[in-house]
């Protein structure tokens, strides 16, 4: 396989492997990326090389990687002896891939690690009553909280806490 053509279809396995993992296409599989992007190549070497980019696309996505980070750490996994790290063919992919898809998977964990509904602001005060309608004081505080509770692209919900020191 020519360096292009093998550049392209790691890039295509990345995307593949980003679709599954991070932006939940179910119709992704190991079996498909294998028979689409690499039907020359055995089952046990696909697995180890899917396994492999699958595991340096979750170090990025988990550290968040800025640019310099990035570089650092491509640099470290093409030094890596024994087979574990990667060409410099494939850490130039992987730094493109990054560059191009990393917003778009940091929104992504974010998304799947909230959780529904969520908080959306939260106001509060305590007022001091000074003297009632029949004319005794009474100097009692009362805390009042306004909770605002929704789920992404859905109208929000209030509620609405009093507080005081008889509850």
């Amino acid at each position: 396989m020519a360096d292009a053509d093998s550049l392209k279809a790691l890039s295509a396995l990345l995307n593949g492997i980003a679709q599954k993992v991070y932006y939940g296409n179910s119709e992704i599989t190991e079996e498909l990326l294998k028979n689409e992007i690499y039907p020359e190549m055995s089952q046990e070497e696909f697995h180890a090389l899917h396994e492999k980019m699958r595991g340096v696309l979750k170090s990025m996505a988990t550290a968040d990687m800025d640019q310099t980070q990035l570089e650092a750490f491509l640099t470290a996994q093409t030094r890596k002896q024994g087979g574990g790290g990667v060409t410099s063919e494939q850490a130039a992919a992987l730094g493109r891939f990054w560059k191009a898809h990393r917003a778009r998977v940091r929104e992504s964990l974010l998304a799947q690690s909230r959780w529904e509904p969520g908080l959306r602001s939260m106001n509060w005060r305590v007022d001091l009553q000074t003297s009632s309608s029949r004319g005794s004081t009474s100097n009692t505080p009362v805390a009042l909280v306004e909770l605002e509770l929704g789920r992404n692209g859905q109208d929000s919900e209030f509620v609405c806490l009093e507080f005081d020191e008889q509850k």
